[in-house]
């Protein structure tokens, strides 16, 4: 057992000096063959534990985050050894086998459209090609959904497991992707004659897409075939719809062979059942008329106990974030991209040492003006019972004028 935990530390020892390498300046071809040998005989759980463990030590995500291209370039063509026998992600509708059509609708994409047009604009600078390439990026910019889903769905579970490096990691990468195709949208839009730089930044775009699908389908999805039971793989594809899809749907609705998803959410308490009244201070509703109140409300709220864990959030009609019931009971930090936790955690801060008592923002999101707030819940003898985020489309609320004194026809 001892040499057993001596090796473990010493491969942590190896793993971290690679990445010091790397943030140092060193390629990917040069630390990979310390990286191969590392590896030699290890599971890629392991390396997932000892990444963790880093991180746990303090090493920033964004430092693990440099592994990711040496991940992909290590295990191309070896690893097979991860695959599951069964393969239920084949089966059509299942959440794996509609992420990985996606892969392949979103290849097929970049080679026979995205690479042929960046090819033209490359041989002749004309404003009808600039048009398309544009055209083109938008398409692919609806690959927010798939990463969202990703990061929405399949995370969550992968924290209640205990994997929490990979997420954030992974997170942190669609985040770059996503900056990269916003920026070579807006030099399109605002065009100044650099078609050097407009080339080299998408295909740097592209490579990322493509590098991101291979560490999905290799390393990602067969972790969490491994991990997750079907009961969640369940909930995963009833909640899919609710954030979307990118260039394909799902070519049927998925149901696992043996499941009793009513049985395990009773023993996990998760929805108490209360069909009594609620009695308040100012009157008494049932459980239906409280839901369909806070649904009907024209803005989306969400609660975060006052131990970080999202707790509710409002169904309403047209919803401006994507929020699907997996983040119930999830750390709130764990809701956001890894760029922007630090504010997460000062808000938070703030608002339950009594600093303040409310933070705002107001963004532009396409048409619509948003104003999201952030209240600090309170009960009557003043202690903290968490954080109520309010957002908003305030836009048609600017544009009232005059006044308005008659039934609408």
């Amino acid at each position: 057992m001892s040499e057993m935990i001596n090796n473990r530390e010493y491969r942590q020892q190896v793993l971290k000096e690679i990445i010091k390498d790397l943030h140092s300046g060193k390629t990917v071809e040069e630390v990979k063959p310390r990286f191969e040998k590392l590896i030699q005989g290890i599971s890629v759980q392991e390396i997932v534990e000892m990444e963790q463990a880093l991180v746990r030590e303090g090493m920033p995500v964004e430092e693990i985050q440099s592994l990711c291209d040496v991940h992909a370039s290590v295990f191309k063509g070896s690893i097979e050894e991860i695959h599951r026998e069964v393969k239920p992600e084949e089966t059509p509708g299942h959440p794996i086998q509609v992420f990985k059509a996606e892969n392949r609708e979103i290849e097929k994409f970049i080679d026979y459209y995205l690479k042929p047009t960046l090819e033209d604009f490359k041989e002749e600078d004309s404003e009808e090609i600039r048009t398309e390439l544009l055209s083109e990026l938008n398409l692919l910019w609806e690959i927010d959904k798939h990463y969202s889903r990703k990061e929405n769905l399949l995370f969550p579970y992968m924290e209640k497991y205990g994997i929490t490096t990979p997420p954030k990691v992974m997170w942190g990468v669609d985040d770059e992707i996503r900056a990269g195709i916003k920026e070579v949208r807006r030099m399109l839009s605002e065009y100044q004659g650099n078609q050097g730089e407009v080339v080299e930044k998408l295909e740097e775009v592209i490579n990322q897409v493509l590098e991101m699908i291979f560490k999905e389908e290799n390393i990602l999805f067969p972790m969490v075939l491994e991990t997750l039971a079907e009961d969640e793989w369940k909930k995963i594809a009833d909640e899919s719809g609710e954030i979307g899809y990118t260039l394909v749907e799902p070519l049927g609705k998925w149901e696992p062979v043996n499941i009793n998803v009513e049985e395990k959410v009773k023993k996990q308490g998760e929805e108490p059942s209360n069909d009594g009244y609620v009695k308040f201070e100012t009157g008494i509703l049932s459980p239906a008329e409280i839901s369909g109140i806070l649904n009907t409300l024209p803005l989306d709220m969400t609660f975060v106990d006052k131990d970080g864990s999202v707790k509710y959030f409002s169904q309403g009609k047209e919803r401006i974030f994507a929020r699907t019931k997996a983040i119930i009971g999830r750390q709130v930090q764990n809701c956001h991209p890894p760029g922007s936790v630090h504010i997460v955690e000062k808000i938070a801060e703030d608002l339950q040492s009594g600093r303040k008592d409310h933070e705002d923002f107001w963004i532009k999101m396409g048409d619509k003006y948003v104003y999201i707030r952030y209240f600090a819940v309170r009960d009557e003898k003043g202690e903290y019972l968490g954080i109520l985020e309010v957002t908003q489309d305030i836009k048609p609320i600017q544009e009232i004028t005059g006044e308005k004194r008659l039934l609408s026809e």
